[in-house]
């Protein structure tokens, strides 16, 4: 009896044309859902006939009590090699592999300066109202060149945003807890002494940091305080390293200029929520890692892990 496969959260329905899959046919098969289902019980409906799942990123939950009621899982794949939003623990101790695959640094690279550009020039507000008749200009855009870019996090898309500002002619700055000097002056950047001295100091501000227990909430109502009334945050990181209460206040008072997000604590995110609508906000649902690179990436690796679980020789397993 052949096994059976479910890719969650195919938004696009690309998941089957984005890989080859026909190493796995006669043995898998393959089905895709291409809604999120966000109702516990329509999703274990949904796959509990399932051995093995794919899953996109933090899309789908895969938490204890979800996992108890799906008895017939044996293997999960998800893109990239950290997914939060899976008790690996859980998911061992009923005997389910979690394997990952590679995930490219340039796709979140190249969105964060989409956020960056858009933000600086007003691209939302003016292209709004280029298609519903508004002002023909009604702004004036912040120039880069000579401004502060201030980087929390310097790893490999913060590495590659570093030199990217540079480029612009823009002064870099980058802060994170274990930075060192050393390291900032490799990427031909400046190390702020502390968070605060950063945000003071930048006119965008961008977040690269891995979610953990010390990076939640790291920007909250002091640290949002502390930039400059005229700067911008973007996230294309995690939704919380932020405190999402905190910024919605500082984006309706001004106390910021306004905020570039690709990252929520619900995802989707809900359609009455403010951030959809928020003037000062250019949002997108997160695009950052959405590319056809990526996206082949992703499911021709999911392909081999599938392929290598059935030998018996898993590859790529999460920790």
């Amino acid at each position: 009896m052949k096994l059976r496969c479910a890719v969650l959260d195919d938004f696009q329905g690309v998941a089957l044309s984005s890989a080859d899959w026909s190493p796995l046919d006669g043995r898998v098969d393959v089905r895709v859902l291409r809604e999120h289902l966000t109702d516990r019980d329509a999703l274990v409906a949904a796959v509990e006939d399932c051995e093995i799942l794919v899953v996109m990123r933090e899309r789908t939950p895969l938490d204890a009590g979800l996992l108890a009621r799906l008895s017939r899982l044996r293997l999960i794949v998800t893109s990239g090699m950290r997914n939060a939003s899976i008790d690996v623990t859980a998911a061992r101790a009923r005997g389910v592999v979690v394997c990952g695959t590679a995930s490219g640094s340039e796709p979140p690279t190249e969105l964060t300066w989409a956020l960056i550009l858009g933000l600086a020039r007003q691209v939302h507000t003016e292209s709004r109202a280029m298609r519903e008749g508004g002002p023909w200009q009604s702004t004036v855009g912040l120039d880069l060149a000579g401004r502060v870019l201030g980087l929390v996090g310097l790893g490999k898309i913060g590495g590659r945003v570093a030199r990217i500002g540079l480029a612009f002619g823009m002064d870099v700055v980058a802060w994170s807890p274990n930075l060192t000097d050393e390291r900032a002056a490799e990427h031909g950047v400046r190390r702020a002494g502390s968070l605060h001295e950063l945000l003071g100091a930048a006119d965008v501000v961008s977040l690269h940091l891995v979610l953990s227990d010390r990076t939640r909430g790291l920007i909250g109502e002091p640290e949002l305080a502390a930039m400059r009334p005229g700067a911008y945050l973007v996230n294309t990181s995690r939704a919380g390293l932020v405190d999402g209460a905190a910024l919605l206040r500082a984006l309706r008072e001004g106390t910021i200029a306004g905020a570039g997000l690709d990252v929520y604590e619900t995802e989707p995110l809900p359609a009455d929520d403010p951030l959809r609508t928020l003037p000062n906000v250019l949002a997108l649902p997160h695009l950052g890692y959405v590319t056809e690179a990526n996206y082949g990436r992703y499911f021709g690796q999911a392909v081999e892990d599938i392929e290598a679980w059935l030998a018996g020789a898993p590859v790529r397993e999460l920790g």
